[in-house]
């Protein structure tokens, strides 16, 4: 039986590991952290959301980013120090400005097949995480950008997304906590939401049942591909394992495999470089806050429809009756972790605005990377050399995108390097 890597214990490498699996592969998972979805894939702000799927690759985006660029709460900030990482992932973002439409309706569609995947695969294994089928309502201020929002919204259509415009009143009967002044707004009653972490972790915990084999507090140093297999295939990951003991050292590990299939998120980068492939990942950190509804008054408060406000770019989810979690903003400081305070006082002063009776008292803040492609699309596909593969790169979508990028990894994998190896490959393996 073919021998699979998965570097990446995050939401898409976990929803890779399980499609692979369910294909019959041997599946080994390579993951930094002790547990499944410790990072980028922890507290996002929790929409399923084909109403999302517009790529950023626009002048206006352009502009509203050079507008907000010295603001420091602003949706959007850059750090301007130079990088050549980042001005050139910014070159091949502006280059990208003229597939807007396809990339965009492309994504719709592949968000739309993602979510019947995801709910399957939820009830199938029995995974509990706060789903919430109540759609997605899209707040707008001005008709400038309502305007823009139909347009999307025909983009949209392209894609296969059904969504209705919505009036101010109609707005209220949606979600009656909301407080504000709007123009207008688009329901899309077929999005969701839910806790990305409560599913990835519930998912490891299957594939764990199944047989996946996990090795976490595992640093990968390289992959080599080797090409030892009779078909060219093969490679060798590099491992720091923390140490097995407080005063112990740590271990260095070579472990081979007949395949890897590269979900590191913005460390995916690194590792394809190692293996002669570009992938152009840059991180753009997106923070979130998670408000705790300890009493019945927030509880009430707080709405249970998710919202994206377009003019401050915040997203909700509603998880669970105790739970709110809000989300935002997009910075380009390339690999900070930190959790400013100027970053995260919006969403807590949005929160206050929009919903006066919930309570912003036990609020716990959180920061993570987005791995991003400067053409806003997911990179799955196979790598230069035999056996090697990628399925990264999905940016704000990752959740959104995930089952559906899984599936289509795997079936990649599976044309390539049937589950079997060739003969002549177990006699080598025999010898």
């Amino acid at each position: 039986m073919r021998q699979i890597a998965v570097v990446g214990a995050g939401i898409t490498g976990i929803t890779t590991a399980y499609a692979l699996n369910e294909k019959g592969y041997d599946v080994t998972v390579i993951d930094r952290q002790r547990y499944a979805a410790m990072e980028t894939s922890f507290a996002n702000g929790g929409q399923l959301s084909a109403s999302n799927a517009e790529v950023w690759n626009s002048w206006s985006t352009v502009l509203k980013g050079i507008k907000w660029m010295f603001t420091p709460d602003a949706p959007l900030l850059m750090n301007p120090k130079p990088s050549w990482h980042k001005y050139s992932w910014m070159a091949e973002f502006l280059a990208n400005i003229p597939n807007y439409t396809a990339n965009t309706v492309e994504t719709t569609r592949l968000a739309i097949q993602a979510r019947q995947f995801m709910f399957d695969i939820a009830a199938r294994e029995g995974i509990d995480f706060n789903l919430e089928k109540r759609g997605i309502l899209h707040i707008y201020r001005d008709k400038e950008a309502q305007d823009h929002a139909r347009m999307v919204s025909g983009l949209y259509a392209k894609g296969g997304l059904e969504r209705r415009e919505v009036t101010p009143s109609e707005i209220r009967a949606i979600e009656p906590t909301l407080h504000g002044q709007f123009y207008g707004g688009f329901y899309t009653e077929s999005d969701s939401t839910g806790d990305i972490h409560k599913f990835t972790f519930g998912l490891a915990e299957v594939c764990r049942a199944r047989g996946v084999r996990f090795v976490n507090e595992a640093s990968v140093e390289s992959v080599v591909h080797t090409g030892k297999g009779r078909d060219g295939t093969g490679v060798d990951i590099t491992l720091t394992l923390a140490p097995d003991a407080e005063d112990a050292a740590p271990r260095r590990e070579v472990l081979g495999f007949d395949a890897v299939v590269v979900c590191a998120g913005i460390g995916s980068r690194a590792i394809a470089a190692g293996l002669g492939d570009r992938v152009n990942i840059y991180p753009v950190k997106g923070y979130s806050i998670t408000v705790n509804l300890d009493d019945e008054r927030s509880q009430k408060s707080a709405p249970w429809v998710s919202l994206l406000d377009d003019k401050t770019k915040i997203v909700t989810s509603r998880l669970g009756k105790d739970r709110f979690r809000v989300a935002g903003t997009a910075e380009f400081n390339g690999e900070n972790r930190d959790i400013r305070a100027d970053r995260i006082r919006p969403l807590t002063d949005w929160v206050r605005k929009l919903f006066p009776g919930v309570s912003t008292e036990k609020v716990v803040p959180w920061a993570g990377l987005r791995p991003m492609m400067p053409d806003m699309m997911p990179r799955v596909a196979a790598g230069a050399k035999p056996g090697v593969f990628y399925n990264t790169g999905h940016g704000h979508l990752g959740w959104t995108l995930s089952c559906a990028t899984a599936e289509i990894i795997a079936a990649k994998v599976a044309d390539a390097l049937p589950v079997e190896a060739p003969a002549p490959l177990l006699r080598m393996a025999a010898e």
